[in-house]
């Protein structure tokens, strides 16, 4: 079998396939590319791909002979079983070394499984998480890579080519940890993704009730919000979108039915979350909004039945609410990012990665959905202490959220009193508060799990590890349950 010359192959040509594959051209990587429907290679080949050197193949054999040694192929396919049966169409015709890549939202278990399986053969996986969207895939994404790291020294030129690049010239692309470690970190990056809609989405709602805004006055609060610490992607895009008019003059953000869907990678970091112990309760809320959200007849039949305030707040200056309310927005924000780094920490640790924390906020910073100013400072906090126990004690996010904190509940009383739901401020607040206590009442928890279940219980006077149970009512025997924790 002759070797071929082609840098890397892509098996997948739907939008974001075929902007990679483009991508990769535009930076001087020759790219052969295959599809499952092979009229597809040819529609790409006559339009998008036209006067490239992108190279047609119409099955996978023809594919992998057109490859240069180590072989590269990444799938662009849909996440789950799919991805298991091109692998398994892949693998008879790849060598030892050759390299596969799975590029779409696969969730980390899998992409565990695949490392594995596949090194018995010799052959080696990545699993990538790539962020950024359409137009991310075609100009600059951010690019997440884990798995085999003897891989990674094959595909970095490439990657870190097409990646997008942060003020300095650094890729939004660099090596993330072991097995599923790239997929994990994607999958937060997904998460926290839905906790900064949400959170947009209740500053939008308090304002429009709270204020009596039009779309076009929330357009200019947005633009410029974006001028300052709140300066991202999402806020950008969000001033967009209230600016623009249907054809017949109306907002398009009027005329769009409030019922969100959603693909599954939030809910993914909220179970893991759960299985891990951490309370990561800002995204756990953004999922479950959206879940509300989708029982529109339900709601609709609600608001007919149950009573709430007035939607009004009286006396309020108009310049004081707005400042409060987004105050409220970047505390918030703070709290999920906070959230989200408790989780891979805990994560790195119960499946023995070794994750770049500063690093993975480097990655965040261009070419991705949640890409901000504010992941700037999450990488200063990690250079300087990267075993930092938690984003909230560094002194930059300390800080601001004591100078906010004031207004945070000031914003979030007001939602109260108008009758506005805001479960991710509200739980963000809730966080923080807890967080910041020293002594919360998990001891009446304790006695209570104790007094029906005999669950035994920690003493403040007696070291930690030592286990006491109290025979509460007189009656009962000397016999304590197992110790555990649920």
């Amino acid at each position: 079998m002759q070797n071929g010359n082609c840098d890397i192959g892509l098996i997948g040509l739907a939008v974001m396939g075929q902007n990679l594959v483009l991508n990769m051209n535009d930076h001087g990587y020759r790219v052969a590319v295959f599809n499952r429907t092979t009229s597809k290679v040819d529609e790409f080949l006559g339009n998008e791909a036209k006067g490239t050197k992108v190279v047609g193949t119409h099955s996978i054999p023809e594919l992998v002979q057109s490859l240069a040694r180590p072989r590269r192929v990444m799938l662009m396919v849909k996440a789950g079983e799919t991805v298991d049966q091109m692998i398994d169409q892949v693998a008879p015709h790849l060598e030892k070394g050759d390299i596969v890549i799975d590029g779409g939202n696969s969730h980390f278990p899998d992409t565990n499984r695949r490392v594995e399986t596949l090194n018995k053969k010799g052959i080696l996986f990545i699993g990538t998480g790539v962020s950024g969207g359409e137009e991310g895939a075609r100009f600059g994404p951010s690019i997440m890579p884990g798995g085999n790291v003897e891989a990674w020294p094959h595909v970095k030129g490439i990657f870190q080519a097409i990646a997008a690049k942060v003020e300095d010239g650094t890729p939004c692309c660099d090596w993330v940890g072991e097995e599923g470690a790239g997929h994990y970190v994607k999958m937060v990056h997904n998460g926290i993704e839905y906790g900064d809609m949400q959170l947009i989405c209740e500053a939008y709602q308090l304002l429009k009730e709270g204020l009596g805004l039009s779309a076009d006055e929330l357009g200019d609060v947005f633009a410029d919000w974006n001028q300052g610490e709140l300066d991202s992607f999402l806020i950008e895009i969000t001033a967009e979108i209230f600016k623009k008019k249907d054809e017949d003059g109306v907002p398009m953000i009027d005329k769009i039915l409030d019922t969100a869907g959603q693909k599954g990678t939030g809910k993914w970091t909220a179970i893991s979350a759960l299985d891990l112990g951490m309370p990561v309760t800002l995204i756990g809320e953004a999922v479950f909004a959206r879940c509300l959200s989708a029982i529109k007849d339900e709601r609709t039949a609600a608001s007919k039945v149950l009573a709430g305030p007035d939607h009004r707040v009286q006396g309020q200056d108009r310049k004081t609410f707005i400042e409060q309310v987004r105050r409220a927005l970047y505390c918030s924000k703070m709290i999920s990012y906070a959230q989200g780094y408790m989780l891979l920490r805990e994560a790195a640790k119960e499946q023995g990665w070794n994750l770049n924390m500063g690093g993975i906020a480097l990655m965040w910073r261009g070419g991705c959905i949640i890409r901000s100013r504010f992941l700037g400072k999450i990488k200063e906090a990690y250079d300087k202490n990267p075993k930092l126990s938690n984003l909230l004690v560094d002194d930059f996010f300390s800080n601001v959220l004591n100078q906010y904190q004031a207004a945070w509940r000031e914003a979030v009383i007001n939602a109260i009193k108008l009758g506005v739901p805001t479960p991710a401020f509200s739980t963000a607040l809730a966080f923080y508060d807890g967080y910041r206590t020293e002594r919360l009442p998990a001891n009446l928890l304790q006695a209570q799990r104790d007094f029906f279940g005999a669950h035994t219980y920690e003493r403040v006077d007696q070291p930690r590890g030592q286990f006491f149970h109290t025979n509460w009512t007189g009656r009962g025997g000397r016999v304590a349950s197992g110790t555990y924790n649920a």
